[in-house]
């Protein structure tokens, strides 16, 4: 091999000697540097391609079936827990007014179950601007030219000729609701049976209580729901 070397480089065996003494080191070096960089390099790669490996399958099982990632779960129900749901709420109402309407029907005539579904819907269960600030739960509305400080309010959200009715306690509106329904364009309803909510639900509709074409509709929802008419008794 010298022999070749000094064919093509014509020096001498003692200079060879020389330089391979002086750098021989610095290649040896050279020589195991590359080497650790190809099997570092090795390792990232293998490496790399385990961690490509395992996603690739962790992908696949939170898409299958689906055909896409899978999301965060909904937030569960117990999380709202403490908060009273529509139908509590209903019933906390209905609690509260069932005795109030029933004696007003021994004394006007007008079923208990028809007062409960219309105090239910015109007051949005109770919880509605009317009837928490003026203790207007049946939207009875003022009608006089001449009214004194504090007897009617008018909402931002309302027509501006809209004045409701201010009631001093929930017992006040309920009583002007029984009086309300004595007037001459409601008085047809009193022919009606008293356990038929349905045909006093309609007759208020026809008598033009309300504007709603659906509101006979949703009070006898309400009743039947809620078992309103074991009230009538």
């Amino acid at each position: 091999m010298f022999k070749t070397l000094q064919h093509h480089f014509p020096v001498s065996r003692q200079a060879a000697m020389l330089w391979l003494r002086r750098y021989g080191w610095r290649l040896s070096f050279l020589g195991v540097f590359t080497v650790f960089l190809l099997h570092r390099d090795f390792e990232v790669q293998l490496n790399f391609n385990t961690v490509t490996a395992d996603f690739s399958t962790h992908f696949a099982q939170t898409t299958k079936n689906t055909g896409k990632e899978k999301r965060p779960l909904a937030i569960h129900a117990s999380q709202n827990k403490g908060k009273k749901t529509g139908i509590s709420q209903q019933r906390d109402y209905i609690k509260r007014f069932a005795r109030t309407a029933q004696e007003e029907m021994h004394k006007y005539g007008i079923p208990a179950s028809i007062t409960l579904a219309q105090g239910l819907l015109e007051s949005g269960v109770g919880a509605s601007p009317l009837a928490m600030k003026n203790n207007n739960h049946f939207g009875i509305k003022c009608f006089s030219k001449k009214c004194k400080k504090g007897h009617c309010r008018n909402f931002s959200d309302d027509h501006h000729k809209d004045f409701f009715r201010v009631y001093a306690s929930a017992w006040e509106s309920y009583r002007a609701h029984s009086l309300f329904l004595q007037q001459d364009r409601y008085k047809d309803l009193f022919d009606l049976p008293r356990d038929d909510y349905r045909a006093w639900a309609y007759g208020l509709k026809k008598a033009g209580y309300a504007t709603d074409e659906r509101y006979p509709e949703k009070l006898i929802r309400l009743i039947e729901a809620l078992d309103l008419d074991e009230f009538d008794g």
